[in-house]
């Protein structure tokens, strides 16, 4: 190849895109190594550039295979083809339908030619349509024969990628062509004569698309996240980073290579990460990892195919991050060896100031971890019972410690030893002791607490209904405050039923009102009070106590009888009413219950009797054969079992009805039951029969009106009447001249007779006039477009002049009113400007002619 940059060609390299072939400096191609060309035609782009000027220049190179017959030493005659002339050699035409003449003269037909496959450079600039090979049959040269292709890329989407001259057989590439959408393309060649008739075989023609490195290697993450353990040694793992390159892997084209392009921050080296090539493995290649130093490094790796050449490569980034974890390096240590602090007496918890460690292991979020020792559990040696600590969330943070129950009055100090360490034992490698030590003094004041009560909750017990003023118990609490003289005050805090008081002194408690165990402020037979202790210290503090009173029942509820109301048949059967007590005190106040009926009236044990079933139920039932329907007050007296027992006089209402033959009231039993004799029933029935009809009648009179009104024949619509009538309301005086009128001539007219016997020429408003009928103008069938206005103003000027067409614009005449008014006129009424006009008898009316008095007799500044 031949090559001239217009400056001597210095310093000028050539490359190639192919392993198999390389260009020396003075531009002769050959082969690095023994090399076997599979096909007819092999394409190489050969790319000189300049290192000085950074300029590129391609070339593509297409070497034809040549016959057999060519390398004997026969030199085809005539002149050298020019390099854009190749493609049109003797070379470049495949005769896949060769033939061949045997001795005899005959034509013996050889087996088809398997034609090598036909490369095609992707990203072709053209011209298009570009020939890539001519195919032709032995036989052209006898019939006319006509060629075809067909397959993917000519016949079938994508279509037309490919094409054929049907009468040379040269075949075109219509585009350029993209290896990463399809890499390959198989057609068929066929051979027809002019009738359509096949000629040849169908051939196979297999195009491979070469690839070109037009795409970049592309990182599957753009960020990746790593860790590294502190103090690891060069050599170690820390993550992988994957590109992917669309081009042909097998080439130099999809062959990606990394790099670390840079590194922040560059402490404590500039490298301490290092990638392999090939695999994108990122392993440390320097010690010196600190994670109380940098906890995080930022790496950007570079992805370049053509095997990591820079200069002829594509190129692409992705950022690696990787975390420094943290490892155990650093034990746990106080700030300071000795600590006074003091707390207040009864305070539950407390800082220790000073006592922290300084163990920076974890400051960026790792404070939960093990290495975090005595920052995790601390092991704690402490000479008193009443301390403990918890662990710290973070570091420098003060260690607590918790107080149960430290009384100034019992110990004024305490010294402690506390010791920290780590929970993980410490890395290898680190001489230094595991935990640390200090000594801890804490001074106790005392401060004012609040009086407590030793028994709460306090329970007593004792009978419900003691009197009022009864003393129940004294509930008083105790002051801690042992050095300082204080009184206590008790008060009530809480008292539902306000049954209780309580001296505020000695806490003595009495009763406020009779306690009863049946309320519904008792719980499970308790009633529970608050109080309030509360001393008169500075600031005061108080306390509160809970009293529980138990109430024992005592006898002071007479037992109910159930049910109230029941209902029998009035003939004795089988139909009983079942009977019992309720009582709201408990056992043994309660049943068994006695039932009885009393003496007095004596028709009641006539009449009833009652069957004891066991202690708390009973049967009501007739004693009688027969008992009118109706209802009765059944009276029973009902004893409970209590010491000493009480009764009660309770009435059961009974409805007495007639029942079927199951035993059940029937309706009119129920009703008669319920005290409404036959006559009374009898009545109703009539009642409502008589309200009945008259609803009827009512409704049958409305609808006879409203057919006579609508077949009145009215002159107009109502609704359409648009004329003043007279509206009479009721009169407030006038003389009988006022009332000389006659209001039925402003009536609306019963018949037409007044109306046909008026002159012509006056007419009402709604009356349809009596005439002849315009003629309207008669619209043609065909109408021409021009004719259409004339038309439309044809008919306008004649609806005009319809007198029969509404509105019947006419004369309104109304009916005559009479010969004039007694009144007179009241436009000879007028206001007088005069000023000489005296009003002061005005005041002399009264209080209801005062405004009009104001008004005009003011004078004449008014």
């Amino acid at each position: 190849v031949k090559f001239n940059n217009c400056a001597g060609n210095k310093g000028v390299r050539y490359e190639t895109n192919s392993l198999d072939l390389k260009v020396r400096a003075d531009g002769t191609l050959y082969a690095a190594h023994h090399l076997q060309v599979p096909s007819k035609q092999l394409i190489l782009v050969v790319t000189a550039w300049d290192p000085q000027t950074l300029g590129r220049w391609e070339a593509m190179v297409r070497f034809l295979v040549a016959e057999k017959s060519q390398h004997n030493g026969h030199k085809p005659k005539g002149r050298k083809p020019l390099p854009g002339e190749l493609v049109q050699q003797q070379s470049d035409t495949l005769l896949p339908w060769r033939q061949h003449q045997s001795a005899n003269g005959l034509r013996r037909q050889k087996r088809d030619w398997v034609i090598p496959p036909i490369n095609v450079p992707e990203n072709s600039r053209g011209p298009f349509p570009q020939q890539l090979v001519r195919i032709r049959s032995d036989k052209d040269k006898e019939i006319h024969i006509r060629y075809s292709i067909t397959g993917v890329g000519a016949d079938q989407p994508p279509m037309e990628v490919f094409n054929i001259d049907p009468v040379s057989g040269r075949m075109y590439v219509t585009r350029p062509m993209d290896r990463e959408e399809r890499a390959s393309y198989h057609l068929r060649a066929h051979a027809v004569d002019m009738n359509g008739n096949k000629v040849e075989n169908p051939i196979d023609l297999y195009i491979y698309v070469i690839d070109m490195n037009d795409n970049r290697p592309e990182f599957i993450n753009q960020v990746y996240n790593g860790s590294v353990d502190e103090g690891s040694k060069p050599g170690t793992y820390v993550m992988t980073v994957t590109a992917n390159d669309a081009d042909d892997g097998t080439t130099a084209n999809g062959m990606v290579r990394y790099r670390i392009v840079t590194q922040t921050p560059q402490s404590p080296s500039q490298n301490m990460f290092t990638i392999n090539s090939e695999t994108g493995d990122i392993v440390t290649v320097a010690a010196g990892l600190d994670r109380e130093k940098v906890q995080q490094y930022i790496v950007i790796v570079q992805a370049t195919d053509m095997e990591g050449n820079l200069n002829y490569g594509l190129s692409n980034t992705a950022t690696a991050i990787i975390t420094v974890t943290d490892v155990n390096d650093n034990p746990p240590e106080f700030t300071t060896s000795t600590v006074s602090i003091h707390t207040p007496a009864g305070q539950w918890s407390a800082g220790l100031p000073g006592c922290t460690s300084p163990q920076p292991q974890s400051p960026m979020g790792q404070a939960g971890s093990r290495n975090w020792g005595g920052m995790g559990l601390p092991t704690t040696t402490c000479t008193h019972s009443h301390f403990s600590f918890f662990q710290p969330k973070g570091p420098r943070e003060k260690i607590q410690h918790f107080a149960a129950a430290v009384d100034y009055e019992m110990n004024r100090a305490f010294m402690l030893t506390v010791m920290v360490s780590n929970q993980a034992p410490l890395a290898s490698g680190i001489q230094m002791s595991f935990q640390s030590t200090a000594g801890v003094t804490i001074s106790v004041t005392d401060v004012n607490e609040a009086p407590y009560f030793p028994t709460n909750h306090k329970l007593i017990r004792l009978e419900e209904g003691v009197p009022t003023g009864t003393v129940l118990t004294t509930f008083s609490a105790v002051d801690p405050d042992r050095f300082m003289q204080q009184a206590v005050r008790y008060s009530k805090l809480s008292d539902p039923a306000n049954w209780l008081n309580i001296n505020a002194t000695n806490g003595q408690i009495t009763t406020a009102a009779v306690l009863d165990r049946e309320s519904d402020y008792i719980k499970n037979n308790v009633y529970e009070a608050t109080f309030l202790a509360a001393d008169n210290g500075i600031p005061p503090a108080s306390g509160t106590g809970t009293l529980q009173i138990y109430l024992i029942d005592i006898n002071d509820n007479a037992p109910e009888l159930l049910p109230k109301e029941a209902q029998i048949c009035e003939k004795p059967n089988l139909n009983v009413i079942n009977i019992t007590a309720a009582d709201a005190d408990i056992d043994p106040n309660v049943g068994p219950f006695v039932f009885e009926l009393p003496s007095v009236p004596s028709a009641v044990r006539k009449n009833w009797t009652i069957t004891r079933l066991n202690g708390d139920y009973a049967q009501l039932s007739l004693r009688i054969m027969y008992l009118e329907a109706g209802v009765y007050d059944v009276p029973i007296i009902v004893t409970d079992s209590g010491n000493p027992p009480l009764y009660n006089t309770s009435v059961i209402k009974v409805k007495v009805c007639p029942c079927d033959e199951n035993g059940d009231c029937t309706t009119i039993g129920a009703v008669a039951a319920a005290g409404l004799g036959t006559g009374a029933i009898i009545a109703i029935l009539i009642c409502i029969i008589i309200l009945l009809t008259m609803v009827l009648l009512f409704v049958v009179w409305m609808k006879r009106r409203e057919k006579e009104r609508h077949t009145k024949q009215l002159l107009i619509d109502p609704e359409d009447d648009v004329r003043d009538n007279i509206l009479k309301y009721d009169e407030e005086g006038g003389g009988e001249e006022d009332q000389d009128y006659d209001l039925s001539q402003l009536q609306q007219p019963e018949t037409m007779d007044h109306v046909l016997n008026k002159t012509p020429g006056v007419r009402r408003v709604d009356e349809r006039p009596i005439g002849a009928e315009p003629q309207y103008p008669i619209r043609p069938v065909i109408p021409h477009p021009g004719d259409i206005g004339d038309f439309i103003n044809e008919g306008l000027r004649a609806a005009d002049n319809d007198p029969t067409a509404p509105p019947y614009d006419s004369l309104l005449v109304f009916d005559y009113e009479g010969s004039g008014s007694t009144a007179g006129s009241v436009s000879s009424l007028n206001s007088s400007s005069s000023g000489d006009q005296d009003y002061d008898y005005l005041n002399d009316w009264g209080p209801r002619f005062k405004k009009l008095a104001d008004m005009y007799g003011g004078g004449e500044e008014d």
